[in-house]
C-alpha cells in the first residue's frame, strides 16, 4: 500500500461500488435493509462474479477465469 492519502489506495473497491451503485443500485428503492443487502448479495453472486467482464482478467468473469486455471498467471 502506499501512504496515508495517496489516492491509489482504495482504487478497486471504489471501481467496485461504483459499478455496483450505477448497474443495480441507481434505480432500486429498497424496504428494508435485509431486502438491500439480499440484493446486493444477488448481484455480486449471480452477475459480478459469474456474468460480467472485466478487462484486467482478459474480458472474463472471474468464475470463467478460475476455471481456466489463470489464478496463477495473475501478480
Amino acid at each position: 500500500m502506499s501512504r496515508k492519502g495517496d489516492c491509489w489506495d482504495n482504487a478497486v473497491v471504489e471501481s467496485f461500488f461504483g459499478s455496483l451503485k450505477s448497474e443495480r443500485m441507481h434505480w432500486q428503492s429498497y424496504q428494508t435493509r435485509d431486502d438491500a443487502r439480499q440484493d446486493i448479495i444477488d448481484y455480486i453472486v449471480m452477475f459480478y462474479n459469474s456474468h460480467r467482464l472485466h478487462s484486467y482478467l482478459d474480458c472474463q468473469s472471474p468464475d470463467d477465469f478460475e476455471k481456466n486455471g489463470q489464478l496463477a498467471n495473475v501478480a
